[in-house]
Parts: C-alpha cells; sequence; structure tokens
C-alpha cells in the first residue's frame, strides 16, 4: 500500500544542480526515517542522506556540503537538493523510507558530464 514515486533526474554538466522529489502514498509523519540511496552498476547501493521525522539528518561524506535533504510533510514529499554536482554523482538514486518495513521507490537516474 506504500509507494514512492521519484522525480526530478536528469542530465546535468559537473557544477550544476537538481533537485529529486519524493512523494509518498501515506502520510510521511508515519516513517521513522525517509532518504535516498544511490547505486552505481558493479556497486554496492549506498547511503547519500536520510533524514527522520525528527528533522535529524544524516549525509554520506562525498556529498556533505552540497546536498540538502528536506521535507514537506504537508505534501508527504521529501527533497534531495543537489549542488556542485560531479561525474562521481552519476547513479541511480532510490527513495527509501522506514516504519515497520522499508520501502523503495522505482528509481531516477541522475548523469553528470560534460
Amino acid at each position: 500500500q506504500v509507494q514512492l514515486v521519484e522525480s526530478g533526474g536528469g542530465s546535468v554538466q559537473p557544477g550544476g544542480s537538481l533537485r529529486l522529489s519524493c512523494m509518498s502514498s501515506i502520510v510521511i509523519y508515519n516513517f521513522n526515517s525517509m532518504g535516498w540511496y544511490r547505486q552505481i552498476p558493479g556497486r554496492q547501493r549506498e547511503l547519500v542522506a536520510r533524514i527522520t521525522r525528527f528533522e535529524e539528518a544524516i549525509y554520506a561524506d562525498s556529498v556533505k556540503g552540497r546536498f540538502t535533504i528536506s521535507k514537506d510533510n504537508n505534501k508527504d514529499t521529501v527533497y534531495l537538493h543537489m549542488n556542485n554536482l560531479k561525474p562521481d554523482d552519476t547513479a541511480t538514486y532510490y527513495c527509501h523510507a522506514n516504519q515497520v518495513s522499508d520501502y523503495w521507490g522505482q528509481g531516477t537516474q541522475v548523469t553528470v558530464s560534460s
């Protein structure tokens, strides 16, 4: 019954910016936390950023200072603001939510190249 739908991916040049959005089919304050993960082919899926229902945010060292996670409880949406994008940020980005179980979106592609 839980659906997470991502949007906002695309292709940008190094130094560019994107904003990813993840809309939940249920009210997001029911989740313990929500976050963004990314996966590069041949590598394990890795945490990018996570935010709890109490607004505590955690970031991977590789994106700290460049990415910002936020959420709008009225819109049941979590965002990932990505600034100063680098080629190493190229990946499929997945929205994640945790309640009793784990839920995943279908992913959105981000490509950073010149």
